[in-house]
């Protein structure tokens, strides 16, 4: 998968609310992440949904899921959001050139 193609998977998924919502609960979270439970616990969200949501920020690389017992813990990929900021700010302020409009008349 191309640098492009990832990062668009990411932003795509990123493109929802409860998936925008969840992913930023993570983050606040920091490297110890979320049990399941607790992310529909602050975000009102029904398991079903929930599990959907988090299977595709797991699927865009930009969530991580470890398995300890019978609990499901959710962290963000810090160095995957990182490398989608990277991207979009790596060429910021760098200048456009653009080409003067030519006078149809």
């Amino acid at each position: 998968m191309t640098m492009i193609n990832s990062n668009a998977r990411a932003l795509a998924a990123l493109g929802h609310e409860a998936r925008l919502s969840i992913f930023r609960l993570l983050v606040k979270a920091g490297d110890e992440g979320l049990r399941v439970s607790d992310i529909g616990e602050h975000l009102g969200l029904a398991p079903s949904t929930l599990a959907h949501h988090l299977s595709t920020l797991v699927d865009a690389g930009l969530v991580l899921q470890d398995k300890q017992g019978r609990e499901v813990f959710n962290r963000v990929d810090f160095a995957a959001m990182r490398s989608v900021l990277g991207f979009l700010t790596s060429e910021c302020c760098s200048g456009v050139t653009v080409q003067p409009a030519v006078d149809a008349a």
